[in-house]
C-alpha cells in the first residue's frame, strides 16, 4: 500500500479525488479516519443482514471500493454490487482490486445524480455527503429513499460537528492528535484542513437526523461514534 504523502508539500489547489490521491486512498483512510476498519467490518456486516438473494446492494462515492469487496468475500449469497464514483482514477483502483480478488462488482463512472437507482436492499455511502454541496445533499437522500424498497436500508458515514463552538474545537483538536499518531505532521494537517476547507461540510448529529426524518425514513440511528466521526444507519 502506498503511503499517503499528498499534503507534505505546499497545496496548490483545493481537495479533490484526483489521480495523486486515489494512488495513495488506501492508506489515507487507514491513517485519516479512527476506527476505519471497524466501520467498514460494522457497514459489511449490517448490509449483509438487510439484504438477500439477488439483492442489489450500492455504494455510493466507492473510491476503491474497499466496501463492496468486503461484502461480496463475506457473503454467501449471489448479490448484484454496484459502486459509482465519478473519479475515474478511483474507479481504475477499484478495477484492479476487484480483478485482483475475482470477484464481480460493477462500476460505474458517473455522477451519483445521473445513475437511475435498482431497486435496492442496501444503498451505503461513507464519508461522500459531506462532499456535497448542502442544497443537493437533500435531493440525493430522496433519490436514496425512492431508490430503496420498503424495509430496506441506507447506512452512511459522515465528519459531524457540535453546536457547542468550544466542544467542536476540543473535538477537532483531539482528531488532529489522533492524525499524529499515525504519522502525520503538522504541517501535513494544516494543508489539508485548508484544501479541505469549503470542500468537505459536515453536518451536526441532528442536521443528519432531521434530514433522514423529513425525507420519510422511518427509523434513524448511529451504530458507531468517535469523537467527530459517526456511522448511521436509516431504515424505509
Amino acid at each position: 500500500m502506498k503511503k499517503d504523502k499528498v499534503f507534505n508539500k505546499p497545496i496548490i489547489k483545493q481537495f479533490e479525488f484526483d489521480e495523486e490521491v486515489a494512488s495513495v486512498f488506501d492508506d489515507m483512510l487507514n491513517r485519516s479516519v479512527p476506527f476505519y476498519n471497524e466501520m467498514l467490518s460494522l457497514t459489511t456486516s449490517f448490509a449483509l443482514k438487510y439484504c438477500h438473494s439477488q439483492s442489489t446492494i450500492y455504494d455510493l462515492g466507492c473510491s476503491t471500493a474497499s466496501t463492496l469487496i468486503s461484502i461480496a468475500q463475506q457473503s454467501s449469497d449471489n448479490l448484484n454490487l454496484i459502486g459509482i464514483d465519478n473519479s475515474n482514477a478511483m474507479l481504475d483502483r477499484a478495477s484492479k482490486k476487484i480483478n485482483a480478488y475475482g470477484l464481480d462488482i460493477e462500476l460505474i463512472n458517473d455522477d451519483v445524480f445521473n445513475v437511475n437507482f435498482k431497486p435496492s436492499s442496501v444503498i451505503i455511502s461513507n464519508y461522500t455527503l459531506q462532499f456535497i454541496r448542502p442544497l443537493q445533499r437533500e435531493k440525493l437522500i430522496k433519490k436514496i429513499y425512492d431508490g430503496l424498497e420498503d424495509g430496506a436500508v441506507f447506512i452512511f458515514s459522515e465528519k459531524v460537528i457540535t453546536d457547542d463552538t468550544k466542544l467542536n474545537k476540543i473535538m477537532i483538536d483531539e482528531y488532529y492528535d489522533f492524525k499524529k499518531t499515525k504519522g502525520y505532521s503538522e504541517f501535513e494537517i494544516s494543508q489539508k484542513r485548508e484544501a479541505l476547507e469549503n470542500v468537505l461540510i459536515p453536518y451536526s448529529y441532528e442536521e443528519n437526523k432531521r434530514m433522514i426524518e423529513d425525507i420519510g425514513f422511518k427509523q434513524f440511528d448511529c451504530l458507531f461514534k468517535w469523537v467527530n466521526f459517526a456511522t448511521f444507519i436509516a431504515i424505509k
